[in-house]
């Protein structure tokens, strides 16, 4: 056992109010050991296996835009680095008495204070809230797909009773993680809701799987680092891991490469609502809301295939938006690689596929669409994409550590081209690779992994999913 019953519950006593994975509502009482008059909160918990609906919202919403308050500037400015960043001298010596044996000094949260587990600021509270956002689709989407297909069409898709088994438990490990980010966030916590998924074979869900599971992971990255409760984020660290462990298993049942790249992006919050945003139909009229910006709809117009033994043969009729799936429906039987024979084609249900032609490759044209501002998105239609950007001019390609941007031509209105740069991250790994993030923007803004957010303002439109690998 990881913790005794003590640790715990003093750890989670700051949880007010709170909930617990049992069928039952709790609230942590004060110093004076009385309960506050107020009603209990209601049980996430005993919820999370409910079924919900499915469908897209068709009703008027009654609020609408991302939640808000005073706003003190246009954008964050950008400031030259913290005077004290450069002065420790990285040595391999001890250069301060240690608190303790075997105990170099430095640290947070290392001074022997007892952790509480809850959130300290606005960007904490928001932050895990769109966390739980994620956690209540995945949970509902591993279920819905192992219910809408039969298996037959799973077995015809290379998935066995093994598989399934295996995807059902993935559903399981999401009723852990949305009951502890319910319970760090307390009884406002955002609720399951009602989706609308863009699938209609086996191959298309797993694909939407592996696409919502990699943007899910990559939406904690972002902001872990920054939130002001080191306790929380050392509890979401240790769900998020599980979760890259999901994305890893989807592709592998997508027949792709399992682990293409050397690190794994992280992405702004208001990217992973961008792209989550448009599969929740509708919510319960009193859910949070949240404060991060819907951007318009990015589109990749020949987006690689992977359905395909050549992904580059894609077609028009196969563009995805978002983090939309592969369109199986389009592959003539010809180009199907799922059931090819011949060594470097198949894309098979496997550990580890190698295909011999790659999905995509340097010097590659890429083509996009992309909407306008001002389009109802998100649950009960309730939200607004928009910009503050200039004119559409680049495209930056956010992967593994890497930030890169080429040229965007030909521009009509509201589309253009662009060419696959070729850009390593260290010699020998290719930075374009994997399953990852693309955005049109106006400026070609020096951004790195941990102010990756401050490129929001010049957003004109996306991110959208690459499959470059």
């Amino acid at each position: 056992m990881l913790y005794s019953r003590s640790s715990l519950a003093s750890a989670f006593l700051a949880l007010t109010p709170a909930v617990l994975a049992a069928p039952q509502a709790y609230v942590s009482a004060p110093a004076s050991n009385v309960v506050p008059a107020v009603p209990p909160p209601s049980v996430r918990s005993s919820q999370v296996t409910g079924a919900t609906s499915h469908g897209p919202y068709s009703g008027t919403p009654t609020t609408t835009g991302a939640l808000s308050t005073t706003v003190l500037a246009a954008s964050i400015p950008a400031l030259p680095p913290n005077p004290t960043a450069t002065t420790y001298p990285s040595d391999g010596q001890l250069h301060d008495p240690q608190p303790a044996p075997y105990t170099p000094a430095g640290g947070l949260g290392t001074n022997g204070t007892e952790p509480v587990y809850n959130v300290r600021s606005d960007f904490d509270y928001q932050s895990l809230a769109l966390a739980l956002y994620q956690e209540w689709i995945e949970l509902d989407l591993f279920h819905d797909g192992l219910a809408r297909f039969s298996v037959e069409e799973f077995e015809a898709a290379g998935l066995t009773a093994e598989d399934r088994f295996l995807i059902e438990f993935m559903a399981n490990q999401e009723v852990g993680h949305s009951t502890l980010l319910s319970n760090i966030l307390g009884a406002q916590a955002p609720v399951q809701c009602t989706y609308n998924y863009p699938y209609t074979t086996v191959r298309e869900f797993i694909d939407f799987c592996q696409k919502l599971t990699r943007f899910g992971e990559s939406g904690v990255y972002g902001f872990l680092e920054h939130l002001d409760s080191r306790e929380a984020a050392q509890l979401l660290l240790q769900s998020i891991t599980t979760e890259a462990r999901q994305q890893v298993i989807f592709r592998q049942f997508d027949g792709l490469f399992p682990m293409p790249v050397w690190f794994e992006a992280g992405t702004p919050q208001s990217w992973a609502w961008t792209l989550l945003a448009p599969y929740i139909s509708s919510c319960p009229a009193n859910q949070t809301r949240l404060a991060w910006q819907n951007f318009p709809a990015l589109t990749v117009l020949n987006q690689p295939n992977p359905a395909r033994i050549n992904a580059n043969n894609s077609g028009y009729g196969e563009a995805t938006t978002g983090s939309n799936p592969l369109n199986q429906t389009n592959v003539p039987a010809s180009d199907s690689c799922l059931n090819s024979t011949v060594a470097g084609e198949d894309c098979g249900p496997a550990i580890t596929q190698n295909r011999t032609i790659p999905l995509s490759f340097p010097g590659r044209q890429v083509y996009f669409s992309w909407e306008t501002p001002g389009k109802a998105v998100g649950p009960n239609n309730s939200y607004v994409t928009s910009t503050s950007a200039g004119a559409a001019q680049f495209v930056v390609w956010v992967t593994q550590l890497n930030a890169t941007y080429s040229a965007l031509t030909n521009i009509s209105g509201n589309s253009g081209m662009t060419i696959q740069p070729d850009v390593s991250t260290f010699a020998g790994d290719p930075a374009i690779n994997g399953t990852m993030f693309v955005a049109i923007t106006d400026a070609n803004l020096t951004v790195s992994p941990f102010n990756l957010s401050m490129i929001n303002p010049h957003v004109v439109a996306g991110p959208a999913l690459y499959q470059a690998g």
